[in-house]
């Protein structure tokens, strides 16, 4: 991986990257695209405005979560030479092997003043190293309940893409990542830049840290591991839903079970939650895309547009397309009959 400027000045914007075992590949590569692009002002991805490094405590390569490994380019040493430091999670039961020597970078970078970045389950990484005290963060809503398992009386964030907290930013991982890193690229180079970069990566826009992640209602929160796994497949199959009878068979449960778990979990039955979750993406549609509603009742498994529209206004009070006009989403011409 190139990073290193062939400029006489130094980049506005130096990052130095830590890759835990495991880690998660398309965070890590997100956020390095968006430095590579903007960081030339051509096409040439040289690394002019921006400059990045992979550092460890050996040359080893690291193994992300996929397989692919990636080789750090130089040893820890002064972390004052960074911008930010970015830790780069990954599986969750890889995270506890953090090397001692990179733990003490970390907390040399923070005393130095260097700002600390935490991407997927870079966090649990942070907040175990003791580097989150006193601060807010950003977790993917899967991982909302191992954070609360794993450091008691600590609520994290899950219902936006990243957290911007003083000198400690941290996001949900994907393509968070991208909209993170963005927000560097902003501060430091320019806004022009950043759009470049997401513009080339095929991401519309910038996302501010607020926007919702997608996913899982955080109302529907548990740590059941039954449940948790009905909900994961309620999500995965959101255009063709699963009775409640096929979806405790394709648990390999029975249906009584699964919903005495869902009783007792989150005190509602499977069809309820499988409602929640479609309505739920229902409004990311419709906030974040152009598809009109008729589409949108089709890619949530709703029978039809009249479906959508019913069962929408019982949940949110108003209609699709009102709600959407609500958050500036501009509606098609092609919706008058949705």
């Amino acid at each position: 991986m190139q990073a290193t400027s062939t400029s006489a000045s130094s980049p506005r914007l130096r990052v130095g990257f830590i890759l835990t075992r495991r880690f998660t590949l398309c965070a890590f590569a997100n956020f390095v695209d968006v430095l590579r692009l903007a960081a030339d002002e051509g096409d040439g991805s040289r690394p002019i405005l921006c400059g990045w490094r992979v550092l460890s405590t050996t040359t080893d390569p690291v193994v992300s979560s996929s397989g692919i490994a990636v080789q750090p380019e130089e040893r820890l040493g002064d972390p004052a030479r960074f911008d930010y430091i970015v830790v780069v999670g990954g599986l969750m039961q890889e995270l506890e092997y953090l090397d001692p020597a990179h733990a003490e970078f970390l907390h040399r970078a923070a005393e130095g003043g260097v700002p600390l970045v935490g991407v997927c389950t870079g966090a649990f990484v942070l907040h175990r190293a003791g580097l989150l005290h006193g601060y807010r963060c950003c977790v993917s809503w899967f991982h909302h309940n191992d954070f609360l398992e794993q450091f008691g009386g600590i609520t994290p964030v899950s219902d936006q893409i990243f957290v911007v907290d003083r000198d400690r930013l941290t996001c949900s991982g994907g393509t968070s990542s991208a909209h993170l890193a963005a927000f560097l690229v902003d501060r430091h180079i320019g806004r022009a830049a950043a759009k470049k970069s997401l513009a080339i990566m095929m991401i519309d826009e910038a996302m501010a840290a607020e926007r919702p992640q997608p996913g899982l209602p955080l109302e529907l929160s548990t740590a059941d591991p039954l449940v948790r796994k009905a909900l994961l497949t309620i999500q995965q199959r959101l255009e063709t839903p699963l009775t409640v009878a096929a979806l405790a068979e394709y648990l390999k449960t029975s249906r009584r079970k699964l919903e005495r778990h869902f009783s007792d979990a989150l005190s509602m039955t499977p069809s309820q939650a499988g409602m929640a979750i479609r309505i739920a993406h229902a409004e990311l549609l419709l906030s974040r895309s152009a598809r009109s509603v008729t589409q949108v009742a089709q890619d949530c498994g709703f029978v039809d547009v009249s479906h959508l529209i019913r069962v929408f206004k019982t949940a949110r009070g108003t209609t699709p397309e009102v709600w959407r006009r609500k958050q500036g989403t501009p509606i098609l011409l092609s919706e008058t009959n949705g």
